[in-house]
């Protein structure tokens, strides 16, 4: 099971959804996505059927690589939490923020392993933390260690991937794991792993729809009613989490318990983007500074396109 789920984790492959017959002239939408958690929601509420362009889907283990396919123009659109999105537009992506969504910050979280010593935040001074960098694991570190009146300097921080996180952490490399569902439901229910610090207080629970500049302009009408869809979806799914969990499960291989507590507790529905998001938006780019990660202070409202306009309304 272990090496299947690294397998997975580190899998980055497109596949092609079928659209009309006419496929030699459609246009076509890249998608990009994390452990397939949009299209299972799409697929789950039905909103995959009659699409008219074609989606090709790239499968990320997680937003740092997604954020740099965005970065190139690999991807038109894509899914990833608010310090991803920071990142990839300090690092000069022409990339723009199209939707919004809103998660219960529990879903994200510091886990150590059931018998670790770590009991509390005040407990990773000195400790190792594996996280990726410019995710929202990255992000919590940051934001829990500074609450917990703890230095950068006082810890050391262990860039990688998920799935080398999870290896790391199992055999005692690193003392601690800064990370996200799926993976934090994962751990906790199949490694018996503890969470000791989690997102409530000091994340926003944000994530957003992106897409590149050009893509905005050239396949703005794709663009629009994709985003349609996964608003319609994500609100679907809220009050069905036992038919996500199925379809998802079936789609990516993760057990399907693992992903009913996923949605569940995060309770993720779309959210309009306004200057009350942005403005939390900019505090997290601002704690960035503050810690040093980002040089310079960001201005993060240019990253955000406002013209699609969808909301939990």
């Amino acid at each position: 099971m272990r090496v299947l789920l690294a397998s997975l984790l580190l899998a980055v492959l497109p596949s092609v959804l079928p659209a009309a017959s006419h496929a030699a002239t459609e246009t076509v939408l890249k998608v990009g996505d994390q452990q397939l958690q949009t299209r299972g929601v799409l697929e789950a509420s039905g909103q995959l059927k009659d699409v008219p362009y074609k989606i090709e889907w790239y499968n990320f283990p997680a937003a740092q690589p997604l954020g740099e396919a965005l970065n190139a123009g690999a991807i038109d659109v894509g899914g990833l939490g608010d310090a991803p999105l920071i990142f990839a537009y300090a690092a000069g992506a022409r990339v723009r923020a199209v939707a919004a969504t809103r998660s219960q910050p529990v879903d994200l979280a510091i886990v150590v392993p059931e018998n670790s010593p770590i009991k509390s935040a005040a407990d990773l001074k000195g400790k190792r933390i594996a996280t990726t960098r410019g995710s929202i694991g990255h992000y919590l570190t940051i934001a829990t260690l500074e609450r917990a009146g703890i230095k950068l300097s006082d810890v050391s921080l262990r860039f990688m991937q998920p799935a080398d996180a999870k290896a790391a952490l199992a055999t005692g490399n690193v003392d601690a794991w800064s990370t996200w569902d799926p993976y934090v439901a994962l751990a906790e229910l199949r490694d018996h792993d503890r969470s000791i610090a989690n997102g409530v207080g000091v994340s926003s629970g944000l994530s957003f729809q992106a897409a590149t500049d050009e893509s905005i302009k050239a396949k703005h009408a794709q663009i629009e009613d994709f985003l349609h869809r996964v608003a319609i979806g994500q609100r679907w799914a809220l009050a069905h989490p036992d038919e996500v969990a199925a379809m998802q499960s079936q789609v990516t291989g993760l057990p399907t318990d693992v992903l009913k507590t996923v949605y569940q507790r995060a309770q993720l529905h779309p959210v309009a983007i306004d200057d009350s998001l942005i403005a939390e938006q900019q505090k997290t780019a601002d704690l960035y500074h503050r810690a040093d990660v980002i040089k310079a202070p960001l201005n993060v409202t240019p990253s955000f396109d406002r013209q699609f306009g969808f909301s939990d309304h």
